[in-house]
């Protein structure tokens, strides 16, 4: 049985950047990867993401400027861009938190506007607005397919190896006194000094008690996107908060013009509550006709007649944070709650210091 220095168990884009990070500091690493690598089962999958600043605490505005930080390192590294920093816009934001926003970036030195809502409407004549608008220039699109392609291939150069379509069908902490885990698989047994969960909702399955974890949902959001009706607008990322009675009224909308795809936009943690088993893709009609009459309200520039539904799973906490932890031998990073992508890098690094004893994550994500 082969043993490595670390097996990382997942291969989206938490685990391939892991794997990368581990790579750098001198580990031999293997990945085993259920299905095929760039699968659309999970949530790395498609070709953007939002990377914002607009977060109401403040250590987590925090890391995401560190995570910022760490995108601009790793282009530079392997000569792919990452980051597209189109600004972005938050609206339905109460006069109070407008001043708290105001405050924390001003703290932090974090550019950013309050438009009034006529001059956020000449700006992006595709979206109307009612209240002020926080416009941040340094958030924008994280380019998610091609920046996980890259971190994959600079992973491959540092001697990581991939193994797609071999998932983990047992694993057992050899002992106490040797401190390895031994990993069942279709293509054979290995074994780890260390072994990094990196599979979202599929965690606790993987893990069989090895290593409790909080409870774990997974929900199956579904944004569209839609037609632009000018294919030259500028589009920011944007979130709108919202207020009530009904839950889908009450949602925090999100959206980003993706090439190619239009503009998606999705009501954030609106989608039903499955097991892993009964995943079906399929757009539940309430909560679409809900999306629908909202684009029809709220975006004069684009086709509502012209669009496509898309589905994405979400990995949510009861707590509501993530979970970043270590275990003896054994690492866990899941629960991003369709929010992690922005910070993949630092959470890499998280990953890496709990491997290599060098570091550990903040207390808040600790089992």
């Amino acid at each position: 049985m082969q043993t490595y220095d670390v097996v990382v168990i997942g291969a989206g884009a938490m685990g391939s950047a892991a794997a990368r990070a581990l790579a750098a500091a001198g580990r031999e690493v293997l990945v085993l990867e259920q299905y095929e690598l760039g699968h659309n089962r999970g949530g790395s999958h498609g070709g953007t993401r939002l990377f914002r600043l607009a977060i109401d605490d403040e250590a987590e505005l925090l890391r995401a400027e560190q995570s910022r930080v760490l995108w601009e390192e790793l282009e530079s590294e392997t000569g792919v861009r990452m980051l597209d920093l189109v600004g972005g816009v938050d609206h339905g934001v109460d006069e109070h938190q407008v001043r708290e926003f105001e405050e924390q970036f001003r703290r932090h030195g974090i550019d950013h506007e309050v438009l009034d809502p006529a001059e956020a409407t000449e700006r992006w004549p595709g979206m109307r607005f009612e209240t002020k608008v926080l416009y941040q220039p340094r958030s924008g699109r994280a380019l998610a397919d091609q920046a996980l392609t890259a971190i994959r291939e600079s992973a491959q150069s540092l001697g990581v190896e991939f193994r797609p379509n071999c998932p983990v069908t047992g694993l057992k902490v050899a002992g106490a006194a040797e401190g390895l885990v031994d990993l069942e698989t279709p293509a054979g047994a290995v074994r780890a000094r260390q072994v990094v969960v990196t599979a979202g909702p599929w965690a606790p399955r993987i893990l069989g008690g090895q290593l409790e974890l909080p409870a774990i949902t997974v929900s199956q959001e579904q944004p569209r996107f839609f037609a632009p009706l000018d294919p030259d607008s500028a589009w920011p990322v944007f979130v709108h908060r919202r207020r009530g009675d009904d839950p889908l009224d009450a949602a925090t909308v999100y959206g980003v013009f993706e090439e190619g795809r239009g503009v998606k936009v999705g009501m954030h943690a609106t989608g039903a509550v499955i097991e892993l088993d009964q995943r079906d893709f399929a757009v539940e009609p309430n909560r679409d006709a809900a999306l629908v009459s909202y684009v029809r309200d709220w975006f004069p520039g684009v086709d509502v007649t012209r669009s496509e539904a898309i589905s994405c799973l979400y990995d949510n906490t009861e707590r509501g944070d993530f979970v970043i932890d270590r275990r003896g031998p054994i690492s866990v990073a899941t629960g991003f709650h369709g929010e992690g992508f922005k910070f993949v890098p630092l959470v890499a690094r998280y990953l890496s210091e709990l491997v290599t004893g060098t570091g550990s994550p903040p207390t808040a994500f600790a089992l």
